[in-house]
């Protein structure tokens, strides 16, 4: 497997009681490795994919520890460049773990041109997860790779803004295997019928705790949220979307895969953690629960 996009710091807030706007709350802070392809690339190590990371961080002690930690958790992060100021977001969550603010600064991702891509690495992969927060000529070159060598090519819009870059990119003469919109993104993109028609095999429409909708060209399947006490909402997409690639890639069908990631997503949410350290045995014993 292998996951273009970016990787960063995350400094996470968190109030202790209501949020109160334009005013200082007391509450915790922490800073943990982030980043939408750093996460789920680490998702997929931990659930035991081999997995590499087209990245970009800066020369600094920060980009230092984020790669450290990355590689720790079993990514191969050689393919990673360094240069520049290492990206950080910062994450304000109220005090039952939703997202109330977050501000982003991934200039470093924009050092990520496609002349950076090693296109033997991306054909030799089984499923390459492209990150929306990269430049769209990047995910551009990669659809043309993925098309060339018959790899499959999963997109995550990420954010409306960049959902609109990537629907100039979705051709017919260059399937696309899945994307993961939320369904502001979705709009931002077209419509289901609308991307299936531009190539796209698998559209999975997802809506947090109100469950998610997988469609290919020959059927729809409604699936429900797994349903956990929240405790911090961050990463738990990265999450949903690395336990779907990993169940397909050993050998699960669209609708198990689907049931997996939710299992992911609702397992992180649960967890104070952006990615769950244990996240392989916890997955094991819920879906033994269930």
């Amino acid at each position: 497997m292998v996951v273009v996009g970016g990787a960063n710091v995350d400094v996470k807030a968190r109030t202790a009681a209501p949020l109160v706007a334009a005013t200082s709350n007391p509450g915790t802070v922490v800073r943990t490795p982030g980043g939408v392809g750093r996460n789920i690339a680490e998702n997929l190590a931990r659930l035991g994919s081999r997995v590499a990371l087209v990245s970009t961080v800066g020369n600094d002690p920060d980009g230092d520890w984020l790669l450290q930690e990355t590689a720790l958790a079993g990514v191969d992060v050689e393919p990673v460049l360094r240069g520049g100021r290492t990206g950080r977001y910062v994450a304000v969550l109220d005090d039952g773990g939703d997202l109330a603010v977050g501000v982003a600064d991934m200039a470093a991702t924009d050092a990520l041109l496609p002349e950076v891509l090693d296109d033997d690495l991306l054909r030799s992969a089984a499923l390459v997860v492209v990150d929306g927060n990269v430049p769209p000529t990047t995910i551009d070159a990669v659809l043309v790779v993925g098309a060339s060598a018959g790899v499959r090519v999963v997109i995550d819009p990420v954010s409306v803004a960049k959902a609109r870059r990537i629907a100039a990119l979705l051709r017919l003469e260059r399937p696309v295997f899945a994307i993961t919109p939320n369904e502001a993104e979705l709009a931002a993109l077209g419509s289901v019928a609308g991307l299936h028609g531009r190539g796209v095999e698998v559209v999975w429409v997802r809506r947090g705790p109100a469950g998610s909708s997988l469609s290919t060209a020959d059927e729809l399947v409604e699936l429900e949220a797994t349903r956990v006490e929240p405790v911090d909402v961050t990463g738990a997409g990265d999450a949903m979307l690395a336990a779907f690639c990993h169940r397909v890639l050993v050998g699960d069908d669209l609708r198990a895969a689907a049931r997996a990631g939710h299992t992911a997503a609702a397992l992180t949410v649960a967890s104070p953690h952006t990615v769950v350290p244990d996240l392989h045995d916890r997955m094991g014993s819920w879906l033994d629960r269930t």
